[in-house]
């Protein structure tokens, strides 16, 4: 059996010196011993994977509210799983690392509440005065604190690499408050999943959209990207013009493929022209080295205001999420007014740790799904 330390040898062999090594991590929060099979970013993945939070994606909306609009919809768990296949693919094919790339993009949605962005923005709105809130910056709590699996740390105790993909949207100087260098910029593998994710929302709406006939075909041909890359997938197979719904997949994955091959092409561009050939060189850019070119990211912006404009803002969608949206606020209310509702575990922090009232009872709804959300609000809110 090859050990940790072999297993790092042998991957880190094959990665770009630009890439991060599990070797050279710069460790965990708390004192923990390693196994001596798993490399340091395979037991962030396999820690992840373990977790109620990872769970409780498959009852989180991401567009569809799921307990309205039935199952065969994307939730944030299978969303997630179509990140992370899309980021490890990329990391492959640039020399990144697979594992870190792996754990950061399993990660990347444990801060969501329920109801999806509406549901993040009734907690922000109910939190102002009181710290806000964030979906990134609720995923580190997650796993940094809120998380309750080991005796001797709380959280989930992941490495700096990977807890550092929390802080992708923060500026350089703004990492310092949770515990990140200042004065760097976030590795290559965080920048990555990040454009992972947008590729994977952006193409995976569009299939939903249609799917439910709340986006039109004749729509999204006014769109660059869309009309392009179906006219490409109708010149291999003609035949396409007649199977409506086999051709919306084939536009789809072509996209993907077309964002994918850009972005990595463009990225090597980029490491290319500011001569960055370690991954000490990637921490002091002033600017993100992974991204697409200029003529896609213009038109993959475009697309994303289509998708704003005719889907997440259709009046069939909104009119799901912006109830929930309210009911959540009532939800979160039905606790501020009487912290008896709590559990326990939740009221007790409020002394023990600290914490404020308001921020508990914010990770606690922050933490339900649309399911359970909805039998709380039949409990204590329905008249």
């Amino acid at each position: 059996m090859r050990d940790r330390a072999e297993l790092e040898r042998f991957l880190e062999a094959a990665l770009s010196p630009c890439a991060v090594r599990a070797s050279d991590s710069r460790g965990r929060v708390h004192p923990d011993d390693e196994p001596p099979y798993r490399g340091v970013y395979q037991r962030d993945r396999d820690r992840i994977i373990h977790c109620a939070a990872f769970r409780r994606l498959q009852y989180k909306t991401q567009v569809f509210v799921s307990v309205l609009d039935g199952d065969h919809h994307r939730n944030r768990l299978t969303h997630t799983m179509e990140v992370t296949q899309i980021a490890r693919t990329m990391a492959r094919a640039l020399g990144l690392n697979e594992d870190l790339v792996e754990a950061l993009a399993l990660a990347h949605d444990l801060g969501h509440g329920p109801f999806g962005h509406s549901g993040e923005d009734a907690l922000n709105e109910v939190m102002q005065g009181h710290g806000g809130f964030n979906h990134n910056l609720q995923g580190l709590r997650v796993v940094d604190k809120l998380e309750r699996r080991y005796a001797d740390f709380p959280g989930l105790n992941l490495s700096y690499e990977t807890r550092e993909g929390f802080t992708k949207n923060l500026t350089i100087p703004g990492r310092a408050q949770y515990g990140f260098a200042a004065g760097e910029s976030p590795s290559l593998e965080v920048q990555l999943v990040g454009h992972a994710d947008e590729i994977a929302y952006d193409t995976h709406d569009i299939e939903d959209g249609l799917d439910s006939n709340v986006l039109k075909e004749e729509a999204l041909r006014e769109l660059d990207l869309w009309r392009e890359t179906e006219d490409e997938v109708l010149g291999e197979k003609p035949v396409l013009a007649h199977e409506q719904r086999l051709r919306w997949r084939s536009v789809v994955r072509r996209m993907i493929r077309r964002l994918v091959g850009d972005l990595m092409a463009e990225t090597e561009r980029r490491l290319e022209q500011s001569n960055v050939t370690m991954l000490k060189d990637v921490r002091t850019q002033p600017r993100e080295l992974v991204g697409f070119s200029i003529g896609l990211e213009m038109k993959k912006r475009d697309l994303e205001s289509f998708l704003h404009a005719n889907f997440y803002n259709h009046p069939e969608v909104r009119g799901h999420t912006a109830l929930w949206q309210a009911r959540l606020k009532e939800i979160y209310a039905a606790y501020r007014k009487d912290l008896a509702r709590l559990p326990d575990d939740h009221r007790k922090r409020v002394d023990a740790e600290g914490e404020t009232i308001e921020r508990v009872i914010c990770d606690y709804v922050a933490g339900m799904t649309d399911r359970f959300a909805e039998q709380q609000w039949e409990r204590y809110c329905k008249a």
